[in-house]
């Protein structure tokens, strides 16, 4: 990542109850920036998939 300071995209609360619920484990507070940056990505390509169909909504389909 680079030396910006990147926007959380992913409610850490949430996060770590889940993993915490379904295995037990705890998770690292680092974890949220690698997450985010994988939301970032999927977003963009799924933005890219909504422009490519002339559409000005991104629908679930755009993120297969």
């Amino acid at each position: 990542m680079s030396d910006e300071k990147k926007e959380i995209l992913v409610v850490s609360s949430k996060i770590k109850k889940y993993v915490k619920e379904i295995s037990g484990l705890s998770t690292s507070a680092s974890v949220m920036e690698i997450l985010s940056a994988k939301v970032e990505e999927l977003c963009k390509g799924a933005i890219e998939k909504a422009k490519e169909a002339k559409r000005k909504t991104v629908m679930d389909r755009d993120f297969q």
